[in-house]
């Protein structure tokens, strides 16, 4: 497997060949045994078959050292396993160390570092009633907890993040010079501890203030459809992007937020990134955005110079992880993404959107899918599918997301498009100065294909391999 760089904002190979890449998300979470034990070979072999030759790996701190200073080597060599299966199959791994309510203490909705690494300052946390990210709206164990480590509160003799970022130097050190690795994803959807608290409550206000004073919002719709439970699904449609970027910019909510990617984040991305680069050179580091920038609070933050790094953001409707999720409002969560899209610009890194798409909301599902996949395009963006579970393949979502995508160009993409209706695949490129050739994913092979004169064509399973000097290639797939 070729070893993947950076180069501005775009993933390259050794031959100078802009990638992009498709995948699926895979999150073990506290019970790795379970859902690891899917990773077998015929995963990997139906991933490649699909074109999904990413993996984004997630495994938490608890389940790596539920014991201080004793790693779980029986789940080491499960990680070993499914890093030789997806190098025999092509498929390149990044690894998620995941969290989310910052751990699975005293109750097991969240995820995330050992118990011995939570300081809660005797708060515990409440069940959940309705979804299952309301610990981080107002639970002070959630909250303290994340001070703490923000704080870099000493546990044994060191501090919070010394003991996480050996957790990675001990996995740089395992997997770095493993051809399948692509990267490190160095923290999930960090949340800034009691400042995220507060800015939940600053969202709300300032949401309350928009929808009663904005006149484009009828108001006596919006009352309707909340008492109505027939309609309670339809309800956030009176929240449209001009609503939202009033509700997430310039305010309160942004300059909480700001503050803590300038003085906490930034440096300790910096601080992991150092302590991954003392092992190995290998792997692209991924930065997330918080919680609160899945919803299109500005991201913004400083990164370490002269690294490989990409932006890695998540995406989903404000009706997410409801029975509403299956009305999700394409214009909004466009409006989400290109929040992402504008900060990409400004860091001039390549993205690869690390959560998207959906669960079990059915075929009605499928048109939003499709939106964001034409979206993800049209940025020249990659991605990885959230989430896999056992027996994904065999379900009728295969249909939208196994489509047809540049794998590798030999040059600098332009653009590339999918008529999907008529079956037509579009990519457009500056070729580079030597002849590799441009390999392009199509689920059911191709009929016929344009690419100018003295093109040649090679299908090798579910790949055709382009060998041309033009500038635009255009494919007549199954």
């Amino acid at each position: 497997m070729l070893r993947i760089s950076v180069e501005g904002n775009r993933f390259q190979d050794p031959q100078g060949r802009e990638r992009i890449f498709h995948g699926l998300n895979l999150k073990a979470g506290n019970e790795p045994e379970k859902h690891l034990g899917w990773l077998d070979e015929n995963f990997f072999r139906r991933s490649a078959e699909l074109g999904f030759w990413l993996l984004r790996l997630g495994i938490c701190w608890e389940s790596f050292e539920p014991e201080k200073g004793r790693y779980n080597e029986a789940l080491l060599r499960k990680v070993d396993e499914i890093f030789a299966l997806a190098e025999k199959f092509g498929v390149y791994i990044f690894l998620d160390m995941h969290q989310d309510l910052y751990a699975s203490f005293q109750i097991g909705n969240g995820n995330g570092a050992p118990d011995w690494a939570c300081i809660s300052d005797g708060y515990k946390r409440k069940k959940t009633r309705f979804v299952w990210a309301e610990g981080y709206f107002w639970s002070k164990a959630v909250h303290r907890c994340f001070d703490h480590f923000w704080a870099n509160t000493p546990v044994y003799g060191k501090g919070l993040q010394e003991h996480f970022t050996e957790v990675w130097q001990m996995l740089a050190r395992r997997y770095g010079e493993k051809p399948a690795l692509l990267g490190f994803d160095i923290l999930n959807e960090p949340f800034p501890g009691t400042p995220g608290g507060k800015i939940f409550r600053k969202l709300i206000a300032k949401l309350a203030q928009v929808c009663f004073v904005s006149p484009k919002v009828r108001r006596v719709k919006f009352l309707k459809t909340v008492t109505n439970k027939e309609t309670r699904g339809y309800t956030l449609d009176v929240i449209t992007p001009e609503v939202l970027y009033k509700v997430v910019k310039g305010g309160a909510a942004e300059k909480i937020l700001r503050k803590f990617y300038d003085g906490q984040y930034s440096p300790f991305i910096a601080k992991v990134t150092k302590a991954i680069r003392e092992i190995t050179p290998n792997g692209v580091i991924f930065v997330e955005q918080c919680y609160w920038s899945n919803i299109a609070v500005p991201f913004s933050m400083t990164l370490p110079q002269g690294e490989d790094i990409c932006y890695s953001p998540h995406g989903y409707d404000f009706t997410v992880d409801t029975p509403g999720y299956a009305f999700a409002n394409n214009e909004r969560v466009g409006a989400i993404f290109a929040e992402n899209r504008r900060a990409q610009l400004q860091l001039d890194v390549p993205v690869v959107v690390g959560e998207w798409g959906g669960g079990g909301e059915g075929e009605s599902f499928f048109p939003h899918i499709e939106y964001l996949m034409n979206l993800f395009d049209s940025y020249n963006w990659s991605n990885a599918y959230f989430t896999y579970g056992d027996g994904f393949f065999d379900r009728p979502i295969i249909r939208v997301i196994s489509r047809p995508y540049p794998i590798a160009v030999n040059g600098r993409i332009d653009s590339f498009f999918v008529d999907t209706k008529n079956k037509i695949f579009t990519l457009e490129y500056t070729p580079g100065e030597k002849a590799h050739p441009t390999e392009i994913y199509l689920p059911n092979g191709f009929r016929s294909a344009e690419a100018g004169d003295g093109a040649e064509f090679c299908q090798r399973g579910n790949i055709l391999s382009v060998t041309t000097k033009a500038n635009k290639i255009v494919v007549y797939y199954n």
